[in-house]
């Protein structure tokens, strides 16, 4: 019906609405630049989700134990950055506070490998920034972890010396479950990954008790 009404008003040429459709110019295709340029951003802006998580548990248990928490100037190498401080705690409640930002990535990866297991294959930039941050960040820290370095207010070292076990012990609590989650991304059928990335998460845990 709408074929025959258009041919019907293109032979009378007296069809305001065929002229319309002549005059009308294109619709403007997205640029495959643009589109690329906002898939970045979206995938940058799920790190920074990652990043304020990961602070916000420091944060919170900072504020749970009435540890004063703040902000401080630090660098790694000629690398500016700033790491939360608090006043001095007991062992346990500094352990807690320096293990919590990865807790938090922690849970995070679970929670996506969890109810998305197939992440991999979605359209999901956020998502894949916020679960690239974890993993990246996890092994980042786990090498500064393994080699001793950075500032002295770096997680590892806090979570070391409270735990009173070596830092690369730490580092080796960190990196494990990193790459397990990481193979687990690109293998979502992998039980055994998952199960041994999950005990060695709780294994982190469980060294407040020492």
């Amino acid at each position: 019906m709408c074929s025959a009404l258009l041919g019907l008003a293109v032979n009378l040429s007296a069809s305001p609405v065929a002229c319309a459709q002549e005059d009308a110019p294109p619709t403007p295709a997205v640029s495959p630049q643009g589109h690329h340029g906002a898939l970045i951003v979206t995938f940058l802006g799920g790190a920074l989700v990652g990043l304020a998580a990961h602070e916000g548990g420091h944060v919170l248990f900072d504020l749970a134990f009435d540890a004063d928490p703040g902000l401080a100037r630090v660098s790694f190498g000629p690398i500016p950055f700033f790491a939360i401080t608090h006043k001095p705690v007991d062992p346990r409640e500094e352990f807690t506070i320096s293990s919590a930002g990865f807790w938090v990535q922690n849970v995070e990866n679970e929670v996506l490998l969890h109810r998305r297991p197939h992440l991999r294959d979605e359209r999901a930039p956020l998502v894949k920034g916020l679960f690239a941050f974890n993993v990246l960040t996890s092994v980042a820290y786990a090498g500064a972890a393994f080699a001793e370095t950075g500032p002295p207010e770096r997680d590892t070292r806090g979570m070391a010396e409270s735990a009173r076990v070596d830092e690369p012990l730490i580092g080796a609590f960190l990196l494990a479950p990193a790459v397990l989650d990481g193979w687990r991304y690109f293998h979502p059928g992998s039980k055994r990954a998952m199960w041994t990335s999950r005990a060695i998460k709780v294994g982190m845990v469980l060294l407040i008790l020492r």
